[in-house]
């Protein structure tokens, strides 16, 4: 699946539950690799709203797909 640079809501209207899903777990993906390369940088220090933009980005566009995934009742399950 093809992600827009922006999300918004009408591109998430646009999409069925399982695109939905689709996309929510590869921009999980996206925020966690970003994360855990802060994480590793700074140590106990990272803090994740002083991050970079490019986590705040990752972090903005998973949680915006998140939020409509858990608002259609629908559940994702991450493989750790």
């Amino acid at each position: 699946m093809t992600l827009p640079e922006r999300i918004d809501a009408d591109w998430i209207s646009g999409l069925t539950n399982e695109q939905l899903q689709r996309a929510e777990a590869q921009l999980r993906k996206d925020f966690s690799k970003e994360e855990a390369t802060e994480r590793k940088r700074l140590g106990s220090a990272y803090d994740l709203m002083r991050g970079p933009e490019s986590l705040m980005k990752a972090w903005l566009r998973w949680s915006l797909v998140s939020n409509a995934v858990r608002s259609r009742g629908l559940r994702v399950s991450y493989r750790r």
